[in-house]
This record gives C-alpha cells, structure tokens and sequence, in this order.
C-alpha cells in the first residue's frame, strides 16, 4: 500500500504567531473493495496501522466502508435489508476494535439501518447513510447522517437512503482537545450551503467519506477534476481543512476514481492519493490557518443574509434546475 505524507504544514499566507497549537497529525486510508471479506479488513486495518505508526491521531475512511457499493442498480423492494445497526453492526464493531488496537480515533461509514421507535422498519425500507467517528475507548464520539442524496445513473442512492433529518442537519463535534469537526457524505461535497452552514457552527475540518467514479451514462466524461475543485473551492470559501477518502477500483457498472486527498483553507493539496492504488496519506494541518485565512478574507464576517431568501425558496424536484 503506498503511503504518502506531508508532515511540516505549508506556512500561513497572512501572518504567523505562537498560539500553542500544535498541527494536528491526521491519516487517510484509500482502499477498493474486495470480495473476500477478510482481505478487505485487511486492507484497511493495515491501512489505519500505518497512519497510526506514522503518528495519526485519526484516521478517516471512505463512503459504506465496510460494503461494495450498492446503488448502481436500483434498491427494489427491501432495499434495508443490506443495512446494520448504528451500534451493534460490522462498520462500527471493525472501527471500535481498530480505534482499541492502534491507539487513534477511527472514523468509517455504513448504511445505518432506519428503525422506528416501535423497533419496526420503516415501510420505505430505505436506510441512513451514515458516517461515525469512534475513540479508542470504543465510545461512539459522533454521527452524522448523510443529507443530500443523488439520483442519477448509476448513483441510485434514493432508492437506499433517506435524506439525514432537517434537526441539526449540520451538527460540529469536538474532539482531540477541543479539535471541531464535521462530518458530512459524498453528495454533500457539492453543495456550498453544506460547507458554509459548517463553518458557521465552528468547524475547522470536513470530512466527506466519498464513493465516487465513472458515469455510466457518460463514460467519457471524467468528472474528477471538477469534484476536486468544487471541494477545494469550498474549502476556501470557508476557511476549512478538507478530507476526502475515496475507493478506488472497478465495481461493475462504475469504475472508482480513488485520488484522495487532503486540502487546507488556502486551497493547497497538502497530500493526494493516485486514480487507481490503495494508499495512505497522513499530513499535519496547522488549525490556526482558519482564523488566518478568515481574517485576511472575512467571508462569513461580510455575509448578507438578508438578500438569501431564494436559497430556502421551495424546490421543483421534477426539474433539474430546482426552480419551474
């Protein structure tokens, strides 16, 4: 597994000053998905050892973790029945005992089995795509249910998922001494409102657990540059360290694109994973960058939310556009 690092963070654009702060050493793991379910966990847990050896005090990994990726056929009928529960299930038991063994905070993804109060599925059968950050403790830190879901081609994902809850959609957690976190999905990557309302609430890093590729209806069209620059360029707008594990790998219909990577406010790739290799990325990230950055450029400062009343305007969902 190739492993790539950048352990001295880039210095600040604006200014420098002692804060004591010390850069906060994160680790990525980029893997495909296999068959053998044993060489999965294999890949993965060698994976976080690496990143832990290497003085990662987190490590983050990409979208369903545990699972191929289900939706690019359509979920039929019982499309839950692929989900596990939140607490009990393999994504968070394979976390927890990695987070125990390797000494570091573990964050993975899974399809969160939906159930009503009653212990009962929802007749919609549809899950919650779900990432969570466990402590070494095996103390569920944090979990945020994926918001926005695609559905096009090849990414069927509402005929699995529900949307997260309209309830702190945007919630910030705190880790590592005071270390503020969000933890949104893939899809979400695309949207500003989701990094922005983030920033807002204190976050300092996203991590967006990513499954990402080929378009099947488009299979020359490679949209890897643009969903890089769409994460970056909001990184900027907001003042945040963006971490973005995918898979790579073919997995029938889509061929992932792997190129992880690791960006800080000033848009600078601190670490990238290649198209088509498993890898793990570690870097620093110097925090006080943020309050550098959004000092220099007071973009949530200048805000005019007295002229955003068409961003919460009703939607078309029938028309691509949002609007009629």
């Amino acid at each position: 597994m190739l492993t790539i690092t950048a352990l001295t963070p880039p210095e600040s654009l604006s200014r420098t000053r002692e804060t004591g702060r010390t850069p906060l050493r994160v680790g990525l793991v980029q893997h495909r998905w296999h068959e053998n379910e044993q060489d999965l966990r294999t890949e993965l847990d060698e994976g976080i050892a690496e990143a832990a050896h290497l003085g990662a005090r987190v490590v983050f990994l990409p979208e369903l973790t545990l699972s191929r990726y289900p939706a690019f056929v359509e979920g039929g009928d019982n499309p839950g029945r692929q989900a596990e529960d939140l607490l009990t299930g393999p994504t968070f038991t394979f976390a927890a005992k990695a987070a125990a063994e390797h000494g570091v905070l573990v964050h993975a993804s899974l399809y969160e089995r939906n159930d009503a109060e009653n212990g009962e599925q929802y007749e919609d059968g549809l899950g919650f795509n779900t990432a969570i950050l466990v402590a070494p403790s095996g103390e569920l830190l944090a979990h945020t249910r994926k918001l926005h879901i695609p559905v096009t081609a090849g990414y069927y994902e509402d005929t699995y998922f529900r949307g997260g809850p309209a309830e702190n959609p945007y919630p910030v957690h705190e880790a590592l001494g005071g270390v503020k976190l969000g933890l949104p999905t893939c899809w979400d990557e695309w949207f500003p409102e989701v990094a922005r309302a983030y920033s807002l609430g204190g976050a300092e890093i996203l991590v967006y657990p990513t499954a990402i590729g080929s378009e099947p209806d488009h299979p020359q069209f490679d949209t890897q540059p643009l969903w890089q620059q769409v994460i970056v360029g909001n990184g900027i707008a907001n003042g945040t360290f963006m971490v973005v594990p995918n898979r790579h790998g073919n997995e029938g219909l889509i061929s992932f694109y792997g190129s992880s990577f690791i960006s800080d406010p000033y848009g600078r790739i601190l670490a990238q994973a290649p198209r088509d290799e498993s890898a793990v990325l570690v870097a620093d990230l110097d925090l006080q960058q943020r309050e550098d950055w959004l000092a220099l450029f007071p973009f949530l400062a200048t805000r005019r939310p007295d002229t955003y009343g068409v961003l919460t305007e009703p939607v078309d969902h029938a028309s691509p556009f949002g609007r009629a």
